[in-house]
């Protein structure tokens, strides 16, 4: 049975919940995030001073794990200053409108599987707050929509530097949504869906890291831009835009940026995790030995497990990568990873087809096509 009717079939048992468990998944995917946050921001500095021969945070609370609170209470304790000639309305709302999208795309990200495998106060539930036939769609459209909070901080604070910031950001999405794409659409030829679960439903014999890592390495490079981290970290680069767009916030509303950014980490690897590391699922040598290793509560486990190591994989970058020059990412971008993306694309087509036709060659020119384009971009 294809992933779609699987996706058809499944996408029925949303909806059915009471009023309140839909209020417990919304407050659960809201908490994961911050406490994913604060974790992530502890972990960065202890990893990124490890690297660098230092200690790291080890004041507030046992080995310093209390820093991000402490951080967080401290920005909201500053005071907060508004510009002279900053659009006031717009330098307000400009905070909002880049944290809300970051928050909104995990609402369709599977924890677990379809159907009800657990009890939350006696009631049976899935480990998803919904999901829709165009689940990916919608994720793809909440991050391009993230980006405009940037564009209008940078042009409503009235000064030059987060201006380029804004526009450099613009710029960059402009430079990566593209190829970000096709890495998607590649995903959804081969799962024959869109949904986030029956797409997680289809990697039960391989995950997608095997059969297109292409797709993956395509979108592990955009996923990165997206956030604004380094090496991509152009728009808010210190040496020549002193803080990029966020130079002249202060405050709870530059906490709300950093959090934006933050979010942003965790959901862009939700989603990685999700589309090619088989989301929920138990890696393979313990799906092999236990076979409730998929039920109950621990794919939730092995779901943080592959987060927390794609987290991982940020502050690697941080912590070993010089930022790139801008003409480099718009290379990249354009001259390297477009192109490839759709060559990429239109060769998954045609083994789709192929495959579809019974021809046992496709699958294997796949994998040797897909190795030879890796090692290419490895190589750029």
């Amino acid at each position: 049975m294809s992933a779609y009717y699987l996706a058809a079939e499944d996408l029925s048992m949303f909806g059915r919940d009471p009023w309140w468990l839909v209020v417990v998944k919304a407050v659960f995917c809201f908490a994961f995030l911050m406490v994913t946050v604060l974790f992530s921001i502890v972990w960065e500095r202890k990893v990124v001073a490890w690297m660098q021969l230092r200690i790291g945070p080890n004041r507030h609370g046992p080995w310093g794990m209390l820093q991000s609170l402490a951080d967080g209470i401290k920005l909201m304790l500053k005071e907060d200053v508004i510009v002279k000639r900053a659009d006031k309305v717009v330098y307000v709302l400009a905070p909002i409108v880049a944290a809300i999208p970051a928050f909104m795309a995990i609402a369709v990200i599977p924890f677990g599987p379809a159907g009800n495998e657990i009890s939350i106060f006696g009631q049976r539930t899935t480990m998803q707050l919904t999901d829709l036939p165009i689940a990916m769609l919608y994720i793809l459209a909440v991050a391009s929509v993230g980006i405009y909070g940037i564009v209008l901080a940078g042009w409503s604070s009235g000064s030059t530097y987060p201006l380029l910031g804004g526009l450099r950001s613009a710029a960059q999405m402009i430079s990566y949504e593209i190829a970000m794409g096709a890495a998607f659409a590649s995903v959804f030829l081969y799962s024959g869906s869109m949904s986030t679960s029956a797409i997680v439903e289809a990697q039960q014999d391989r995950w997608y890291i095997v059969l297109l890592p292409v797709s993956f390495v395509i979108y592990i490079v955009t996923m990165v831009g997206e956030t604004n981290r380094a090496p991509f970290d152009m728009p808010e680069s210190e040496g020549d835009l002193v803080g990029g767009f966020n130079t002249e916030y202060s405050s709870i509303k530059f906490a709300m940026f950093m959090l934006a950014e933050y979010v942003n980490m965790v959901t862009v690897s939700a989603v990685s995790v999700t589309l090619f590391l088989g989301g929920w699922r138990a890696p393979w040598p313990i799906s092999t030995f236990w076979e409730g290793a998929n039920h109950g509560w621990w794919p939730m486990l092995w779901f943080v497990v592959k987060v927390q190591l794609l987290l991982f994989f940020f502050i690697w970058l941080r912590g070993t990568l010089p930022r790139v020059r801008y003409d480099q990412l718009m290379k990249l971008g354009w001259k390297v990873l477009l192109p490839v993306s759709v060559v990429w694309l239109m060769l998954v087509a045609t083994v789709r087809t192929l495959r579809n036709e019974n021809y046992d060659f496709a699958e294997i020119a796949l994998y040797v096509a897909g190795a030879v384009i890796v090692l290419f971009l490895l190589s750029v």
